[in-house]
């Protein structure tokens, strides 16, 4: 245990985003050890949880975690050479294909009205084609909700290629303040995306209050630059982007290296989390921005046959609520 509390000790002073906070961090871990408040935990669990807990109610910061997992480390060690990596990077593979990526529906309701879920943002480089299949096949829409209810988060690559859909022009869309070097790292919209752009598409992004980190800065990056409404519940409230340690055979520790920065707000959504245009409990959340797409739609619709399309729909969702 004392190992442990030293190695989180060190990292959290010399790799946190917030080196003052870093410090108190590990100092209140090991004022506790000297106290005796982890003589009794047997169990490795609790003590990661317990670990995890002090930790946080010095920072308040949710990407903070201690976790006990072998297994997970065993096969981190193994990849250290050139053959092990190769397994464990198809292992990784093997699973999110297993997933789809996260990528879970996409779909044209009634109405002309688009709907994509998915639950991690995947790095583009990995996933990125199925993103541009899922985007282009809602090109035509003349609405689309994308459902981050049950999103926890991701690469920031790509949030900056799903955004690029959205905007014609290239638009500074969030900064990270990395404190090793003291540098900061820029991500902009890309000049230029397969397939057609959706940049007068009637857009809405569904949260709730497990919506994290990346679909977090997705949905923030998005309002700032008012280009969709947000619908649901104020969003989890973590910023940070975040590195795993491996700490011995048993535990690793996240620790956050740097924060978001947005260009329009000049600061960003940590411990606040995001908050949406529209409040509503997460599962009204879906019936909510549908009937508010359909009645903008018919609102602005000219053609009769249309609009009786769109008048049946209304009265359809009216009726189940």
């Amino acid at each position: 245990k004392s190992d442990v509390i030293d190695s989180i000790k060190m990292l959290m002073t010399e790799r946190y985003v917030f080196p003052e906070t870093g410090k108190k961090m590990g100092e209140l871990l090991e004022e506790n050890l000297r106290n005796g408040k982890y003589d009794n935990i047997a169990d490795y669990r609790d003590f990661a949880q317990t670990l995890t807990t002090d930790l946080r109610s010095v920072s308040n910061d949710k990407h903070i975690g201690v976790s006990y997992s072998p297994e997970r480390i065993a096969m981190q060690k193994q990849a250290e050479n050139e053959e092990g990596e190769k397994e464990l990077e198809k292992y990784i593979r093997r699973i999110d294909e297993a997933n789809n990526y996260n990528f879970k529906e996409v779909k044209v309701l009634p109405g002309n009205v688009g709907y994509l879920k998915f639950d991690r943002f995947p790095d583009a480089a990995l996933a990125g084609d199925i993103a541009i299949a899922a985007l282009n096949f809602l090109a035509h829409t003349d609405a689309l909700i994308i459902d981050l209810r049950t999103n926890g988060g991701g690469s920031p690559t790509m949030i900056q290629l799903m955004t690029s859909y959205f905007f014609e022009d290239t638009e500074h869309l969030n900064s990270f303040y990395i404190r090793d070097g003291d540098r900061t790292q820029q991500f902009w919209t890309l000049p230029w995306v397969p397939g057609k752009k959706m940049v007068n598409t009637d857009l809405y992004v569904l949260t709730s209050s497990y919506t994290f980190s990346g679909a977090e800065e997705f949905s923030y990056n998005l309002k700032n630059l008012e280009r969709a409404t947000l619908v649901g519940e104020t969003t989890g409230g973590g910023a940070h982007p975040v590195d795993r340690h491996i700490i011995n055979d048993n535990f690793a520790v996240s620790v956050p290296f740097g924060r978001a920065i947005n260009p329009v707000s000049k600061t960003n959504w940590e411990g606040t989390g995001v908050e949406p245009h529209v409040k509503v409990d997460k599962g009204e959340a879906m019936e909510v921005a549908y009937k508010m797409a359909l009645e903008k739609r018919l609102e602005n619709e000219t053609l009769d046959e249309l609009k009786t399309e769109l008048s049946w729909t209304l009265e359809e969702i009216e009726a189940r609520q």
